[in-house]
């Protein structure tokens, strides 16, 4: 009898260390993007840039631009002021607009680009978090021109929802700032 329960003893110690069944974590839906290609986006006067073609322009009035991205629900709204001795208050308001969403924002990364045979000089702010706006930017030629613009879906914020999109479009956004001219 001792021989037996030494025997189902050893039995319970080698049938107990298996490992736990564990569920399987939940899959994230794989997203693809189609391939981009830019296209040159010539506006009457006083700038010009390249733009995804898988994007739709949208012409607003005083030179005011609004470039849609109907399968990602987005949009990058641009607008133009012209510099009237006045580039320190574009300049201020432009970044009090970035950190108006600061409070929904977990970080605020800035990125500078400056072309000067183009006169083109940027500023990118990157928002992570659940802010209104991933992406936001301006463009001078500070003395007479001054571009800004802001990225914005068309569903309620949740970063990491739309972080795949954020990137793609991110990528359109640097072209465009990387091909901005000044029309003369």
């Amino acid at each position: 009898m001792r021989n037996f329960y030494i025997l189902f003893l050893i039995g319970i110690f080698f049938s107990s260390c298996k490992e736990d069944v564990l569920p399987k974590p939940k899959a994230y839906l794989r997203l693809q993007y189609p391939t981009t290609t830019y296209k040159k986006v010539v506006v009457a006067k006083p700038y010009s840039f390249e733009v995804s073609s898988n994007a739709e322009i949208l012409e607003q009035p005083n030179f005011w631009r609004q470039i849609k991205y109907p399968k990602l629900k987005a949009t990058i709204d641009i607008t133009y002021r012209p510099v009237k001795n006045n580039l320190r208050e574009l300049l201020t308001e432009s970044e009090k607009l970035v950190y108006e969403h600061a409070v929904k924002a977990e970080e605020i990364i800035t990125t500078n680009f400056e072309n000067f045979d183009r006169r083109v000089f940027s500023s990118m702010q990157e928002i992570s978090g659940n802010a209104a706006s991933q992406i936001q930017f301006h463009v001078t030629d500070s003395t007479d021109n001054f571009i800004r613009g802001a990225l914005y879906f068309y569903a309620k914020p949740n970063y990491d929802s739309i972080l795949p999109a954020v990137d793609y479009i991110k990528k359109d956004i640097m072209r465009l700032i990387e091909t901005f001219e000044w029309e003369k």
